[in-house]
């Protein structure tokens, strides 16, 4: 939405209007969905004045007020399901990862949370008829995790129909046996993923800031960002905010870095896709000892909890822990070289 749209709004001229869209507060949406002391701050205005302009943008964008069940339930029709291709793991899931929500995976080392990150990165960028979004990828790592070969051998080990769908979608000559076809397929699908290296906390909140904007730019394109991935979301902030001392300054900021990710996927319908680390609880005698980090900030804020466990060999037990309207549940994959598979 251009400037003089957002000068119609009270407080709000020229400067301010500026100021505005070079935070990334270019629509009346994203600013209704801001708070008034976070707008002050950015826009550098009183905070009233910053509370007359959040409200007189959620009139204009005419969002927060009461809606009745069947207007939800249309608007959830709008939300996309992104597979796996695992036929267990989509049914545990209720049809695959939600847009407009954040999916949280957990599990330790080893346990296969940076391949379901790539192998996602690679599966929304399929045609919505094999199980895709067909979207755009950004992806915040904060472990050095992302590896384009891994990227690679996923592009090159998806089910023959995927290929072949996505070579037709780019109009790529060739089939899933042609490597010429499948050289440029996965040159493309790289092309779309967007990665940044997260250094510390603080760049990786900045680069969530960013996210928002990119996803904005690539809104109106062939592919818009329909999934942002962060991995992992806790390993600086664990590494950084040491000792009971610094757990509250560590848990504000970290929810504050929620719902900067949580706008991405409201604003655009795009999936969000946290990884997180665990610890171990020497107390517990009973049951697996392993838990999330992030305490009760983080499991309040993933509307899908899932805990990835090794197994035997490749073998994975993915379970989920919580979510808002499936029943608890296990099924089991295999992390292999052509990526995510079934038992």
């Amino acid at each position: 939405m251009a400037d003089a749209d957002l000068e119609t709004l009270p407080g709000v001229g020229p400067a301010t209007a500026d100021k505005l869209t070079e935070a990334g507060y270019d629509s009346y949406q994203s600013l209704a969905v801001a708070s008034p002391s976070e707008l002050s701050n950015t826009a550098d205005v009183g905070e009233s004045t910053a509370s007359d302009i959040v409200r007189a943008a959620r009139d204009a964008a005419d969002i927060g007020g009461f809606e009745t069940g069947s207007t939800v339930l249309e608007r959830r029709n709008k939300i996309g399901k992104l597979s796996w291709h695992i036929d267990e793991v989509d049914d545990l899931l209720g049809g695959g990862v939600e847009t407009q929500s954040i999916t949280e995976v957990y599990g330790e080392f080893g346990a296969g949370k940076s391949q379901v990150t790539h192998q996602m990165a690679v599966n929304v960028q399929l045609p919505q008829e094999v199980g895709g979004l067909h979207g755009s990828v950004i992806f915040i790592d904060s472990e050095d995790t992302f590896r384009p070969e891994r990227i690679d051998d996923m592009v090159r080990g998806l089910p023959e129909e995927a290929i072949e769908a996505a070579l037709a979608d780019r109009e790529i000559e060739g089939g899933p046996n042609d490597e010429a076809a499948l050289e440029a397929l996965v040159e493309d699908v790289l092309e779309k993923i967007h990665v940044a290296k997260a250094f510390n906390s603080n760049h990786q909140m900045l680069l969530a800031e960013k996210a928002k904007e990119l996803a904005s730019e690539h809104e109106e394109s062939d592919y818009p960002v329909r999934l942002l991935c962060v991995d992992s979301l806790t390993a600086h902030f664990r590494a950084e905010y040491v000792g009971r001392g610094n757990l509250a300054d560590r848990q504000q900021k970290l929810n504050k870095h929620l719902h900067d990710i949580d706008k991405v996927g409201n604003l655009y319908n795009a999936a969000i896709i946290v990884t997180n680390q665990v610890s171990s609880n020497p107390d517990a005698f009973f049951g697996d000892p392993t838990k999330p980090i992030g305490g009760n900030i983080l499991g309040h804020k993933s509307t899908f909890r899932i805990y990835l466990r090794k197994s035997k060999g490749d073998k994975r037990i993915v379970r989920l822990v919580d979510a808002p309207n499936l029943p608890d549940g296990e099924a089991v994959m295999r992390v292999q070289d052509g990526g995510l598979k079934p038992e």
